[in-house]
């Protein structure tokens, strides 16, 4: 596979800039991509007829854009594939923050935001696209899988929408208590969360003696991060 394209800079748009709690901006794009890698879904949000909707889809990074799939009978498809500008959203919950008050109390994340328009992946780059999806969301899964059929390939769209303009959020550490607080008899500190994989699952169907292969017996959980 080539050598992915150097990101190009964040561009610079007010509507980007964290207002609440600024100095958790995050402004470098390395952090921004390992959000997106360690992502399995996003919130997508768009604006149809008067009426807001946000809903969650499967996403992929390409080098500097986000990948989205589903099918062209999709609504949400339809509309972002005619240019209707989107919102795409993802958080890694990394901690429950316990304070010594309910006004302090917080969450660890790391949040990205992305603004822009999407384009359909055309029709000679979409199986790429569709192997870059699966092997994001099932490592090592693409070389096993039979080829996609032609109608699969019809009733599936792929849309790309650039990383030209984000913004991301992380909060770290604990709370911070104000003075007067630090007296009470009450245990504060932090409550690590992380995803976690369990044991695989055969299908009924499935062959007998048919074992599930290394690539998912040991796949690593996705969006782990340090919550020391």
């Amino acid at each position: 596979m080539s050598e992915e394209p150097q990101a190009p800079e964040r561009r610079s748009a007010p509507r980007t800039d964290v207002r609440r709690l600024a100095e958790k901006q995050v402004r470098d794009v390395a952090e921004l991509h390992a959000i997106l890698d360690g992502a399995l879904h996003a919130s997508v949000g768009i604006h149809v007829d008067g009426q807001p909707f946000v809903l969650p889809m499967a996403c992929a990074r390409d080098g500097n854009q986000l990948l989205l799939h589903g099918s062209t009978g999709s609504r949400l498809m339809r509309a972002l594939s005619a240019g209707t500008p989107v919102c795409v959203s993802v958080i890694h919950l990394d901690g429950l923050v316990y304070a010594r008050s309910a006004f302090e109390s917080s969450m660890r994340y790391r949040s990205a935001t992305v603004l822009g328009t999407a384009t359909e992946v055309p029709a000679d780059e979409r199986l790429r696209a569709l192997e870059v999806l699966t092997e994001h969301l099932l490592p090592g899964r693409w070389a096993e899988l039979r080829a996609p059929l032609p109608k699969e390939l019809a009733a599936t769209s792929v849309l790309r929408v650039p990383l030209d303009e984000w913004s991301v959020k992380v909060s770290t550490g604990f709370s911070e208590d104000p003075a007067e607080d630090l007296d009470q008899p009450v245990w504060a500190g932090v409550v690590p969360l992380r995803v976690t994989l369990g044991t695989p699952v055969d299908a009924p169907d499935l062959d007998a003696g048919l074992p599930a292969p290394s690539h998912v017996r040991d796949r690593p959980a996705p969006g782990d991060a340090a919550t020391s």
